[in-house]
C-alpha cells in the first residue's frame, strides 16, 4: 500500500514539473520565433486528453523546432469542437460526453504563446435530422459536404470499439452518428479557417483518426501539401511522411547497402528483439519470454511439419492498408482454418498479438483471435495449438522450427524473412513494397502459394529475401525513425513527461529530428536522419 501512495506521488511530481517545463518552453520558443517562410499548419485532436502522449510530444516539438527555423505555425486547436472524439469515446456508454475541460487545458498548456485558432461544436441540425433514423448500414454511406464522412469516421469506430465487424445496435448507431455530426464540423470549420491563408503545408496525426482524415481531405482539396505523423519503429522515435503514416511508405535509395557497421548496428538490435527486449509506441508488449516447454516440443514432434501462424490487432490503424487480398484478418483466418483442416499432417500454431489484451489498459480487443478460435471449435482440432495473447511463447523459437511461417501483416514477417525463414504474407505490411519476403499479388496466387508450400518438403528462402528484408528494416529502424528521446522521458502505457533541456536543443543544428523536420517540410526532402 505505501509503495503504491508513493509511486503514485512520484508520477504526480513528475508530471507536475513536466508541465513547468512545458510553461517554460512555451514561453521561450514564443519569444525567441521568428518567421522567414510561409506558415504551416499543425493539427492533432487524437493523440491525448489530459496528459501528453507520445504524439503529442512528436508534434509539439516539432512545432517547437519549426518556429525556431523561421516557420510561422498555426495550430488548430479543439475546443470542446465534437460531441464525441475518439479518445473520449466509452465503448460501453455511447451517451458519455467527451473530458473536453482537462483535454483544453491540455492544449492551453502546449499552445501557450502559439498562434492558436479554437474551434468549437455548432451543429448542423439538417445533418442531424437527416441521419437519426439511419441503420447502420446507411450511416456508413453518408456523404455530405463533398465528403464520405461515413467512410472517414470508419476506422475511428473500429478503433474505439476495439474491433472490425460492427454490430447494429444502438451504441454503434449512437457513435457513428455522433463520429459523423462531429467530423462534419471538423471539416466546416477547418475550411473556414483556410480561407484566406496562403501556408505551405498542413500537418496532421496519422490522417486516420476522424478528425485528421477530414481535415486532410479538405486540405488535399484545396491542393495542399499534408505531412502526416506515426510514432517510429524505437522507442521515443517519430515517423514522418508524405503519404500516410499508417502504411509507413518509404523510398530507399536503390545504392543503399548495408555495410560492416550498418549490419553490426542492425545484428545488435535483432539480438535484444529476439529476446524480448524491445517496445512499440511506448508498451512493452513481452514481459517475460517463455521457451518452449517439453508438452509443446512432444506434440509438435508428432507431426511431420510446423506452421506458425501470426495475427495482427484487428482494429489497429494498420489494418485500413492491409486487406488488400482478404476482406480482413479473419477472412484470411477463415481459409487457414481450410488449410488446417487439409493437411492433418502439419501442426499449425495460431500465435495471438500480445496487444490483443494489453495489460492494464482500455485497449482490449473485443473481437479477437481466441474468441474466433473458440468458436470455430479450433482448440479441439488435433493439429492446432493456440497461444492466447497472455502467454510469452518464444516465438522466435517457433519460427526456428517452422517449415515456413504465415503472417498477415505482422513485422515478424520481416524478422522471419531475415532469419532465412520462409515467410508468406497475407496483408499489405510496412515492408511489403519491398521483395522482402513471399507476398503474392492476387487472392487466386495467394492460396496457390500456401498449398503448395504445404505440399514441398522443403521451401525455399531466395537470399535476395533476407538481403532486401535486412536493408528494409535497417532503413526504418535508423534512417525513417526520427529520435525525440532526448526530450521526452516515458511514464506509462505510451505517454510522457517533457525532459529538461535547453531551448538550443530544439535547433536543427543540434537535433537530427528537428533537422529532418525542417528539411522535410520546408525543402521537401525525405524526412530521415
Amino acid at each position: 500500500m505505501l509503495k503504491r501512495i508513493t509511486d503514485k506521488f512520484h508520477r504526480a511530481y513528475a508530471t507536475l514539473r513536466s508541465r513547468a517545463r512545458l510553461a517554460n518552453l512555451a514561453r521561450a520558443v514564443a519569444a525567441a520565433e521568428h518567421a522567414a517562410h510561409k506558415p504551416v499548419v499543425f493539427f492533432n485532436a487524437s493523440t491525448r486528453l489530459g496528459h501528453l502522449s507520445q504524439n503529442a510530444a512528436f508534434a509539439l516539438l516539432a512545432a517547437w523546432g519549426l518556429r525556431l527555423e523561421g516557420v510561422p505555425i498555426l495550430h488548430f486547436v479543439c475546443n470542446a469542437g465534437m460531441s464525441r472524439c475518439v479518445l473520449g469515446t466509452d465503448p460501453d456508454d455511447a451517451a458519455q460526453t467527451p473530458p473536453c475541460a482537462a483535454c483544453v487545458a491540455q492544449s492551453r498548456r502546449m499552445y501557450a504563446g502559439a498562434q492558436t485558432h479554437w474551434f468549437d461544436y455548432q451543429p448542423d441540425a439538417e445533418l442531424r435530422a437527416r441521419v437519426q433514423s439511419l441503420g447502420l448500414q446507411d450511416l456508413l454511406a453518408v456523404e455530405h459536404g463533398g465528403l464520405p464522412l461515413g467512410q472517414l469516421v470508419l476506422p475511428s469506430l473500429r478503433w474505439a470499439l476495439r474491433r472490425h465487424d460492427l454490430a447494429d445496435d444502438e451504441t454503434t448507431r449512437i457513435l457513428l452518428r455522433e463520429y459523423i455530426l462531429s467530423a462534419n464540423n471538423v471539416a466546416r470549420e477547418f475550411d473556414a479557417f483556410m480561407d484566406g491563408k496562403d501556408v505551405q503545408a498542413v500537418v496532421v496525426f496519422n490522417g486516420i483518426m476522424f478528425p485528421e482524415a477530414v481535415a486532410r481531405q479538405i486540405a488535399l482539396r484545396r491542393g495542399l501539401r499534408v505531412i502526416t505523423h506515426e510514432v517510429g519503429l524505437q522507442p521515443l522515435t517519430a515517423f514522418f511522411t508524405d503519404g500516410e503514416a499508417t502504411a509507413y511508405p518509404m523510398d530507399i535509395p536503390p545504392d543503399f547497402q548495408l555495410g560492416e557497421q550498418e549490419d553490426r548496428r542492425l545484428d545488435e538490435y535483432l539480438s535484444r528483439r529476439f529476446k524480448g527486449d524491445f517496445s512499440m509506441a511506448g508498451i512493452r508488449f513481452w514481459q517475460d519470454i517463455q521457451a518452449l516447454d517439453a508438452d509443446f516440443l512432444a506434440k509438435a514432434s508428432q507431426f511431420d511439419k510446423l506452421v506458425p501462424v501470426f495475427t495482427n490487432v484487428i482494429f489497429d490503424t494498420s489494418q485500413v492498408h492491409a486487406n488488400v487480398l482478404f476482406e480482413d484478418m479473419f477472412a484470411w483466418l477463415a481459409y487457414v482454418e481450410e488449410l488446417i483442416r487439409a493437411n492433418p499432417r502439419t501442426l499449425f500454431v495460431i500465435r495471438a498479438h500480445p496487444d490483443e489484451m494489453r495489460p492494464g489498459s482500455t485497449k482490449q480487443s473485443r473481437q479477437s483471435v481466441a474468441e474466433w478460435v473458440a468458436a470455430r471449435g479450433l482448440a479441439a482440432v488435433s493439429n492446432v495449438v493456440f497461444i492466447p495473447p497472455t502467454e510469452y511463447v518464444d516465438s522466435y523459437a517457433l519460427i526456428e522450427k517452422a517449415h515456413f511461417v504465415m503472417v498477415y501483416n505482422s513485422s515478424i514477417g520481416l524478422e522471419a524473412s531475415i532469419m532465412g525463414k520462409a515467410a508468406l504474407c497475407a496483408g499489405a505490411a510496412r515492408y511489403t513494397q519491398y521483395p522482402t519476403l513471399y507476398f503474392p499479388a492476387s487472392l487466386a496466387e495467394y492460396k496457390h502459394q500456401a498449398e503448395a508450400f504445404l505440399a514441398a518438403a522443403e521451401v525455399p528462402q531466395p537470399d535476395a529475401f533476407v538481403r532486401e528484408a535486412r536493408r528494409v528494416l535497417y532503413f526504418q529502424l535508423f534512417k525513417t525513425s526520427l529520435p525525440f528521446d532526448r526530450y521526452l522521458q516515458p511514464t506509462s502505457m505510451g505517454y510522457v513527461n517533457l525532459q529538461d533541456f535547453p531551448l538550443r536543443a530544439l535547433r536543427a543544428e543540434h537535433s537530427p529530428a528537428i533537422r529532418a523536420v525542417r528539411d522535410g517540410v520546408v525543402e521537401h526532402k525525405p524526412f530521415l536522419v
